[in-house]
């Protein structure tokens, strides 16, 4: 059995873009409580708030419930659900799942496999990351599924998957002026810049293209919270910081609040700016909005 494939091809809802991770999200929380107890069973009503977090933090800013994907996981062969009454889940519904005391685990097959070559689960993580999250998300949703791997390990590694463009860093950088979009940051060492990074807007896990109009110029910090949804960009092309996001220190304030409404710095003229079919998917499949009206001058 090629597990990283089975993985790779888990059944999602996809119509026009629109983010489905509840999937990828349980079976990596799955594979990091493997790790820690490989026998243990995953009572719903004890992980549900722990699912919660995550489909709030890392999946699309609508809120979803947890039970979809402890119930039809199972159809893809990795999981399995069983209750009180024995196995078999049953259902999707929240109440159902709690009275029973449906519990869910890895199917028997795949922790033989898991036993038989532990490297497996490194090989299987890899996979759903790359798939579903972009790379700035990786080693922190190792941490926040539970999941031990080496950084090296959660780097792509899906045969027959389409490369990153190695060329686009430094258009992107070019196109910008080599300062980040939002707040104006260009700090070098020498003549090499330093902390500045090429961001997707349509993320290229999900068939985002290699493009200077699909990308920003961002900062390290700006990127990771472009990433996570509390930034965004508007039609107008101005900085969209999500009322959600809470921050009272000085640094919060200045590095993101300050940030609303502000028009995004580039690209320099005779490039292209932000597709807006890119930045409509932004604002509705990652931005955590409404957006924070832009602060008073």
């Amino acid at each position: 059995m090629d597990w990283p494939a089975r993985a790779a091809n888990l059944r999602q809802w996809t119509n026009n873009g629109v983010r489905a991770p509840h999937k990828p999200l349980l079976l990596l929380y799955a594979l990091g409580r493997y790790q820690q107890d490989a026998d243990q069973e995953l009572v719903y009503s004890a992980i549900e708030a722990d699912l919660k977090r995550l489909l709030a933090e890392y999946g699309p800013g609508n809120r979803s419930t947890p039970a979809y994907p402890f119930h039809h996981l199972v159809s893809d062969g990795v999981w399995e659900v069983r209750t009180r009454r024995g196995a078999g889940s049953p259902g999707s519904g929240v109440r159902e799942l709690r009275d029973s005391g449906a519990a869910g685990r890895l199917t028997p097959d795949l922790r033989a496999a898991l036993r038989r070559d532990p490297s497996l689960l490194g090989r299987i993580a890899r996979t759903l990351l790359d798939l579903h999250f972009p790379p700035s998300l990786h080693q922190e949703l190792c941490e926040a599924t539970g999941l031990e791997l080496e950084y090296a390990e959660t780097q792509p590694l899906i045969p027959g998957r389409r490369p990153r463009s190695q060329a686009l860093r430094e258009l992107v950088l070019t196109a910008y002026e080599y300062r980040c979009a939002f707040c104006g940051y260009d700090g070098r060492i020498g003549a090499i810049p330093v902390g500045l990074e090429a961001a997707h807007v349509y993320w290229w896990a999900l068939g985002g293209p290699d493009e200077v109009d699909n990308a920003l110029c961002l900062c390290s910090l700006h990127h990771k919270l472009f990433d996570k949804g509390v930034l965004g960009v508007s039609d107008e092309h101005r900085v969209m910081v999500a009322q959600r996001f809470v921050g009272h220190s000085p640094a919060a304030q200045d590095q993101v609040v300050s940030l609303a409404g502000r028009p995004l710095l580039g690209p320099q003229p005779g490039t292209p700016s932000i597709a807006a079919a890119h930045r409509s998917w932004h604002a509705t499949q990652v931005f955590h909005g409404p957006s924070r009206p832009a602060m008073a001058s």
